[in-house]
């Protein structure tokens, strides 16, 4: 009678274990949920999903629209008149619906900071055009201070820092006194050619490169950009 009372007992525990085993698995909604997906850390190349787009790059301020312009024979200030190379300057340049005295500000401010640093470093001013920095420097230079030609001059014949594919050969400085710049002239079919620096640059020198003829790609880091030496 005992033994029967104890098994009855067993199976009765054993049943209610089980029981409450199954309600725990099945009615933990927390323990079925899959856990969340890790965001990626700071440095990591992975975009996170929960964070908006990146805003797209201001545009050139000096670029020439691609919709509707103002004709020409519109091309008058709210007050006085414009000068004959300003109009000139804002020809195809100025929005429908802007006023072009605003336009032609912009072109004015160019040459303003061209003619300012020119003024402390002549090859400071012909990087800055060279390496794209001052967009639209040639239009404001040609029309607006073409005093500042030589400038033009001097940075139509540079390159940015970077990879430059069928460079001139020639010798060529770097616009920054860092230590850091290096550079590597190729062939086509991947040879190394030349590279540099051979010495590093003592203090205040610049780093000069030699492209040879033939080169294919020219590539350099730190540099800023490139002037003819």
């Amino acid at each position: 009678m005992h033994l029967r009372s104890r098994a009855a007992s067993a199976a009765l525990l054993l049943a209610s274990v089980l029981t409450l085993t199954g309600c725990s698995s099945s009615g933990d909604t927390k323990a079925d949920a899959a856990p969340a997906k890790p965001k990626p850390p700071a440095a990591s190349p992975a975009p996170d999903p929960a964070d908006s787009t990146a805003p797209p790059a201001a545009p050139d301020p000096n670029a020439k629209p691609t919709g509707p312009v103002l004709p020409d024979t519109r091309l008058t200030p709210k007050t006085g008149s414009f000068k004959a190379n300003e109009k000139q300057y804002l020809s195809g340049r100025v929005p429908e619906k802007t006023d072009p005295a605003a336009v032609l500000q912009t072109g004015q401010e160019t040459c303003q900071r061209v003619e300012r640093t020119a003024r402390h470093d002549k090859d400071a001013a012909a990087a800055a055009i060279a390496s794209g920095e001052l967009a639209g420097a040639r239009d404001a230079i040609t029309y607006l201070c073409p005093d500042q030609k030589p400038i033009l001059a001097a940075a139509e014949k540079g390159f940015p820092d970077g990879t430059r594919e069928n460079p001139a050969p020639g010798t060529y400085r770097a616009a920054t006194q860092t230590t850091t710049c290096t550079w590597e002239a190729r062939s086509k079919d991947g040879t190394t050619l030349a590279s540099g620096p051979e010495t590093p640059p003592k203090p205040g020198e610049k780093t000069t490169a030699t492209i040879p003829a033939g080169a294919a790609t020219f590539t350099s880091t730190n540099c800023y950009a490139w002037l003819p030496a």
